[in-house]
Parts: C-alpha cells; structure tokens; sequence
C-alpha cells in the first residue's frame, strides 16, 4: 500500500499581504537588558557619588593638591654695629614627586636611574642615592639636595630645556620633569672664622648647632609657613585655588662683640698659639662699666661656612666650655679678701722664706730664693705663692674658718656658678665646698690652684676690680629686632657690691705695680706707651683633659687700662705651650699689650693724664 503524500499548500494569492512574526518578545528582552545595564550604573553612580564620595573625593585632592613648606628667613647676628656676622642669602631645596618618574609619565622604564645621573653632578650628591630617592612611586615627595644655590637651580632648568627639545625630535625621554624646588635660604657668616666660637653654625636641616644659633634658635628661625596649590603633570595649575600660611622671619640678634676688636684678639691669640705650639688658647675683652663682651677668641678656630669639614675639638667656645685652673690671676681675689676683711693693708710686711711646711708638704715660689722682706703689694707684684698663703692665714686664726671666708669672696667674684650668659656647653667651673679642701688644697687655692674657672670667669674679676668693686654680669647680647621691625634692648645685667670701691682702688694700685715697677714687677711686658695699666701675670700647672694628670702649663695674664679710669678689661689664657717659654708674662703679657692697645684706640679711649703711681714692694727689716 503506498504512503499518502501530504497535500500540497496552496499557493497564496497575489492580492493577500504577508504576515510578520511579531517584535514585542525582542523589545522586551533588549528592554529588560538596557534596564538591568542602567541599573548597575546607576548603583555605581551612587556608591561613588553618594556612598563612597567622601573615599574618592580625599584622593583626588591627595593626587591633584600639594603641600609644601615656607621656610622662614633666619635673623642675622650682627655685632654692635650692625655689622652682619651671621645672614642668610637665597637657597633652594631641590625636590621630586618620585610618582612622576614612572614610565607612565617619563617614557621609560629606568627614568630614576636617568634623572640621578644627570641630577648628581649639578647637586654634589651620590647617583645612587638620588635614585633611590626617585624610584618610589607611592611618594609625592623627596629632597633630594638641601640648600642648592640659584645657580644649581639654573642649571637644572636647562637640563630640562634640553631634555624637552630631545623628546620634540622623538629621542629622548623627559625625566627630570617631576623635579621642583622650594625656597631654603642658607646661612651664609661673612666674616668666616671671625667669632665662630661665639656664633656656631647652623646644620643641614636648618637648625642651630652651636653658640648663638644654637642658644637663640628659636627666635632666629622664625615660624615656617605653608603652601597649599593643585598640580597636573608635576606643574602648578595656576587657576586653580591656592592657600598659603605666610612665614613670619626671624628676629635679628645684635650682639655686644665689636668686630674689629674681635678681629684684633682672634688674630694675636691664633699667632701665639702658633708661635708657642700650643693646644689652644683664648682671650676676652669687656667692657668695663657695661659688662659687654667685645670680644670672644679662640684658636684654633674653624669656619662656620664649611663646620662639616672641622676638627670635632674645635667645634664649640673653649673660652666658655674649657675649665682650668687660673693660677697666680686668681691671686688679686685672695689679696681682696685680706684687705676687705682689715687683715692686711698694701704696705703690711710680709717676710717670705724660701720654703714654707705646711701640712702635707713644704711650698715654694716658682723658684729658689733668699728671704724675700716683701709688702703685700710686693707679694702681688712677684707673684709669691708663698706669700699668698701667709697673707690669707691672717684671715683667721683657724684654718678651717679662712677657707670659708677665702671661699666665699671666691663665690662672690664668681668663681663655681655661671657666668649668666647661659651659653651652650659653658662649664661653671669647679669650686669645692670648703670643707673638702684637702690638706694642701686649702693653701693652694689661695694662689689658683685647686680650683678651675673658665676664661669669661677668669676675665670677670678683674672688671669687678675695675669697676670699683661690684660685680656686673657679662653681657653677650645687647638687642634685638624683631619681624615687626622694632628694637628692643637687652634687659639691664644683675650688679652686686663685692668689695668696697676703697679695697678696688688699693687693689687697682698694687695691679698698676705689677706692670710698672721696674724691679719687682712681673707684668713688664703688658705695658703700653701714654697708659696706666693694670695687670697681673698667671702660670698655672695644667690638667690634661685626657689623662687628668697635671702636664704643661696655662699661662696667662689679666688687666685693665686706664688705670686711672678703667674701661676695657683683657684676660688672655694659652694652655700648654712647648716652645718660647711658658710663663704667663712670656706668653700671654704680648698678646694683653697687642689687644688692649687695639682695644683702647677703637674705642677712642684717651691716654692717662699721669704716670703710673706705684706702691713700695719691699721694706727694710732692720729698719
């Protein structure tokens, strides 16, 4: 049986329209997928607009806004005069965004490696460090060299001129584009070495290190500022808003120093240390009525400019930081106690043996001689240690009871406390309780040994003599300007009465006999043609700071002149010198006449209207 065929369609008429599948359930379905597109932007849009706005706000401004420092400008120190010893002269800070040296925006994979090589011979700094500065980039900021002068920055811009043309021709690669600078003024000390000791030096973060820079640090530095702006490309967009803290400068310090007496002293001291090979030494003018320091020298010295390159010892203010033992200098205060107390007068007789027992051992002078028949001005004048210590033995009966007066015109004078200018690293010396004297000490004392001062302590004596018989502070600095531009002058020094202006004026005469009388006198060599001067040798054994073990010697001397109306006081110290002599008139007495002489014709002093008056030194014991 054969299959049915199925039956054919019939053809559709020529006049019937065809029908078309219909388009909703597509609609539908593109419909449902834009619906479900727009929604999953429409939550992102508000996760990041509305959710997470805060999230992303924060780090576009950390990429787009920068913030750098304003430094403020240093104040000067001048001297008296206003001349600068200590300025600032315009500096930059080279720095880099480290996130602008990846390849994304330098062109190449190794632009860290190419920025330090051309950067660190303009900067003076190791390539390798430079570079790992700069191949950072999660940072927005690296110093990569402290206080490059104008001319560095110049040279930079032109690197960078020259890398731009390369990339213009297709061969090269821009990579110092992240590079910037900011505005760092460098302390710059005009005179050099002149009175480094006094002013310090300010380091390499801006800071001070020593002396003034470092005692006044926070006035000279001022307050920094900052700036706030946008960047794009490692460039200011300068339509874009901005804020910025001024910087409010440093106040200016006008010291008491006079330059060209500090000039005078630092140039005498360094060539008597030379001249004897010496370890070192200092010298210190004041002003006699005011207390003011005219000068401050030490040697060997160092430049401020260049305190990198220094020897460690020379960093700091010996005539502050150094404490020795002043030796016979120190005898003018046990003559003052004596005649303060009405135990002796300038013309007491004083019969001095060769050797004298006490205690634990027999002292001597500083050499052998027959029985000297010396007045008390006379004792001064030889500068006898023995008569030193029977001049103060008539303080008291009891020993014990001498010390403690010996030892408080000791404090009194200022001897064992500071000096009041609270200067960094000064020493206040050592000045044992009385009652620890041992048994030698408690007569060695009386002629400057036993005991140690500094150089300013030292020089403080002999003011007070000068000065009628009251002690007035020194006095370092004399005034400051502030950022308003006003002056204000240092607060007037403490004074206090230590002797009597009669024992100051009978002290003054037995000083005036050590320098002029001709046959007694130790201090021959400090005389200056027209003057009265007023001084007083010192050779003291010498601790050695390494081995606390008595080596060499400190010579020195201390003075004042006019006489007859003081104004300048001179204190020279020379610790262990090795060739010419070591006695404080050898050493020291040339350096006194060099500066005091200096000292009094800057300062339009007058000459003395009369000779110098001198006292008896010797009397007849048969007489």
């Amino acid at each position: 049986m054969s299959a049915e065929r199925p039956p054919r369609p019939r053809p559709a008429s020529r006049n019937e329209p065809l029908r078309l599948g219909s388009p909703r359930p597509r609609l539908r379905l593109i419909g449902l997928g834009l619906t479900l597109v727009m929604l999953v932007f429409t939550v992102r849009l508000v996760q990041v607009q509305a959710v997470d706005a805060t999230a992303y706000s924060d780090k576009a401004q950390v990429n787009r806004f920068v913030t750098v420092p304003i430094s403020a400008e240093r104040g000067d120190i001048t001297d008296r005069h206003g001349t600068a010893l200590a300025t600032t002269v315009d500096a930059y800070d080279i720095i880099a965004d480290p996130s602008l040296f990846t390849e994304e925006h330098t062109g190449t994979d190794d632009g860290p490696a190419q920025a330090a090589a051309l950067l660190a011979p303009v900067l003076d700094q190791e390539e390798e460090r430079l570079a790992a500065l700069l191949d950072n980039p999660e940072s927005q900021y690296a110093v990569l060299a402290r206080q490059q002068t104008p001319q560095a920055w110049a040279q930079i811009q032109d690197l960078r001129r020259t890398l731009a043309e390369r990339v213009r021709e297709d061969s090269g690669h821009q990579v110092l584009t992240g590079v910037f600078r900011e505005k760092n003024p460098k302390r710059v000390y005009p005179a050099g070495e002149l009175g480094a000791g006094v002013m310090g030096f300010v380091n390499s973060e801006g800071v001070g290190g020593g002396g003034i820079e470092a005692q006044l640090d926070p006035q000279l530095a001022g307050e920094d500022g900052t700036m706030r702006y946008a960047q794009s490309g490692g460039r200011r967009v300068p339509t874009a808003g901005s804020t910025e803290q001024p910087a409010v400068p440093g106040t200016d310090i006008e010291l008491t120093i006079d330059r060209d007496i500090q000039w005078a002293a630092q140039s005498a001291i360094a060539a008597q240390v030379d001249a004897s090979a010496a370890d070192g030494g200092y010298v210190v003018v004041q002003d006699v009525a005011s207390g003011e320091i005219l000068a401050m020298a030490s040697a060997p010295g160092y430049d401020p400019n260049n305190y990198g390159r220094a020897e460690p010892g020379t960093l700091g203010n010996p005539a502050l930081s150094d404490a020795f033992e002043p030796g016979s200098t120190s005898k003018l205060i046990s003559m003052a106690a004596v005649l303060e107390e009405g135990s002796a007068a300038p013309d007491t007789h004083v019969t001095v043996p060769n050797r004298l027992p006490r205690a634990d051992r027999a002292f001597a002078d500083d050499h052998d001689h027959d029985t000297y028949h010396l007045t008390l001005a006379g004792v001064l004048a030889k500068s006898s240690n023995i008569g030193t210590i029977l001049a103060t033995e008539t303080l008291s009966d009891s020993q014990p009871e001498a010390n403690e007066i010996l030892h408080r015109y000791l404090a009194d004078f200022g001897f064992g406390r500071p000096t009041g200018l609270a200067f960094p690293g000064e020493t206040a010396g050592i000045l044992a309780p009385p009652e620890t004297w041992n048994a030698s000490q408690q007569y060695t004392v009386s002629f400057g040994q036993g005991l140690s001062v500094n150089a300013v302590q030292a020089a403080s004596v002999y003011s007070t003599v000068a000065g009628g018989g009251e002690r007035v502070a020194p006095r370092l600095v004399r005034g400051t300007t502030g950022p308003d531009g006003q002056y204000q002058e240092s607060a007037e020094p403490d004074r206090e009465r230590v002797v009597s202006e009669e024992t100051a004026r009978q002290l003054t005469s037995m000083l005036e006999t050590v320098v002029h009388d001709e046959e007694w006198g130790t201090g021959g060599a400090a005389r200056i043609p027209g003057y009265r001067v007023a001084g007083k040798t010192g050779t003291s054994n010498r601790v050695d700071p390494e081995t606390g073990l008595y080596k060499g010697y400190t010579a020195s001397f201390a003075g004042f002149a006019p006489a007859d109306d003081p104004q300048v006081t001179v204190y020279c110290a020379v610790q262990n010198p090795t060739e010419g002599g070591y006695y404080g008139s050898q050493v020291c007495g040339p350096v006194f006449r060099q500066v005091m002489e200096f000292s009094l014709k800057a300062l339009h002093v007058p000459p003395s209207g009369e000779e110098a008056a001198t006292l008896p030194t010797t009397f007849d014991p048969d007489a």
